[in-house]
């Protein structure tokens, strides 16, 4: 059952926000406080920032409710909770944002732009943050094949416009790939725009699980999907680092 934390009275007279960056959570009590501070400069651009929670164990709620417009309890699952984030998304524009990624300066803009042209949605270039000297090779490879392939994962900031959410049905509720099926949805309406960016992303997953094993584990997995294995088995090959 969903549970508002901070609900809010929308008034039919009002325009809705040029943006509704949308941020799922659980258990990000080291992280959410930064993100969302970073993210001061959108709401002060009129920007609604909605989080997301899947019933964490730590202050991720309490550090959230301050610093969002509005923030959400509902059962885990990061596409459950992104799919819940958008129904209360009052915008034309949607992004998804993970709790760990920070946003590139004027991120609304450049999106608002490529969103008004031939592009229904889109994602940015990326960088990891950390001491491996393997993320920038990694964050570089993985930049240009999502330009090359079209496909885009959820560290990369997807956005789109809330025709192109709804027409492709949201994001299909597995836990696992769900930014990689989204992403073949979405081609089916158009080229993602790729906008250079970059989002920053904490390379946290690479370094603790160490860079080659996890980028091996990836490809594995991903090859995995591609083959047809339900993302319900391949689940049980992915840890969370937190």
């Amino acid at each position: 059952m969903d549970v508002a934390r901070t609900p809010t009275v929308h008034d039919p007279y009002t325009a809705p926000p040029p943006l509704s960056i949308i941020v799922p959570t659980l258990d990000e009590a080291g992280t959410i406080a930064a993100t969302l501070d970073a993210l001061r400069a959108y709401r002060e651009r009129g920007a609604e920032v909605i989080v997301v929670d899947g019933g964490s164990r730590d202050d991720t709620v309490a550090l959230a409710e301050p610093r969002a417009t509005r923030v959400v309890v509902v059962a885990p699952g990061r596409a459950r909770q992104m799919n819940a984030g958008a129904r209360l998304a009052r915008a034309h524009r949607l992004l998804f944002l993970h709790a760990d990624t920070r946003l590139p300066p004027d991120a609304d803009r450049h999106l608002a732009a490529a969103l008004a042209g031939a592009h229904h949605w889109g994602r940015f270039d990326i960088r990891l943050a950390g001491r491996h000297p393997l993320l920038p090779v990694i964050a570089r490879a993985m930049t240009l094949r999502s330009r090359l392939t079209g496909i885009a994962t959820g560290d990369q900031a997807l956005f789109m416009t809330r025709e192109a959410f709804d027409t492709v049905g949201g994001f299909p509720e597995q836990p696992l790939m769900e930014d990689i099926e989204m992403s073949r949805r979405l081609k089916r309406l158009s080229r993602p725009a790729c906008l250079p960016g970059p989002v920053v992303s904490d390379g946290r997953r690479w370094e603790c699980r160490g860079a080659w094993r996890t980028l091996l584990l990836m490809w594995w997995l991903r090859y995995r999907y591609w083959r047809g294995t339900p993302p319900e088995r391949l689940a049980r090959h992915y840890r969370d680092v937190r």
